[in-house]
């Protein structure tokens, strides 16, 4: 079987390009201490990541607590931005991968707000991408396609060049709702069974498969 041709590959950050989950958990936990508020076992935190910071804080937090949202976002904050590069890595492959593709054009659409992004991403390798979206820049959380279509518009790529690469069901309906194709990764914090019902078009098991994928 060919080789797909490509022009674009748009990335999302957490699961798929980093091993984040680590930071998050441990800042959390932070926050929550600091708050007066229970903390939880850093496996249901990571079962919270994925629909951006306030989601996971309000789940954190829980209901019943009577902590300010406000309260939470800017204890969190100040723990993240202090510890969100101490565990956080790209997966095994990933620079491989992204050095492979250097003619490609290449970007990341993620969830999570855009300053946590900015840090992260210049501290383990910002040369790599063209454009960065946030979840806060105004463009919609994935699943909607608010930022994937703003980023095929400011590249000029059109639809049936470019591939979203993801690990969540967010990320597949992300880029089906853009009409976009979609490589799954099964090596992130998405939900196998959950991401094989939104149908992605591959799902490959670690970053280096993509070189078999796309020319």
């Amino acid at each position: 079987m060919g080789k797909t041709a490509l022009e674009l590959l748009i990335f999302d950050l957490d699961g798929t390009l980093i091993e984040s989950k680590w930071d998050i958990a441990a800042s959390v936990n932070l926050a929550l201490e600091e708050l007066g508020v229970p903390q939880r076992p850093v496996e249901e935190i990571f079962g919270f990541v994925g629909d951006g910071v306030k989601k996971l804080l309000r789940l954190a937090v829980g209901e019943h607590n009577r902590v300010s949202f406000e309260d939470a976002l800017s204890v969190f904050r100040r723990h993240y931005l202090a510890h969100c590069l101490d565990r956080t890595v790209f997966y095994p492959g990933v620079e491989k991968t992204l050095g492979h593709f250097s003619d490609k054009r290449k970007a990341v659409a993620t969830n999570k707000s855009i300053e946590y992004t900015n840090v992260i991403l210049r501290g383990l390798g910002p040369q790599y991408f063209e454009v960065v979206v946030g979840g806060d820049n105004g463009f919609g959380l994935k699943p909607e396609p608010g930022m994937l279509l703003h980023i095929m518009e400011r590249l000029n790529v059109s639809k049936d060049r470019t591939v979203l690469v993801g690990d969540s069901t967010n990320d597949i309906n992300g880029g089906h709702n853009a009409g976009i194709r979609v490589c799954a990764v099964g090596y992130g914090m998405g939900n196998r069974e959950k991401m094989a019902a939104c149908q992605p078009d591959w799902f490959i098991e670690r970053p280096e498969e993509l070189m078999e994928i796309f020319e």
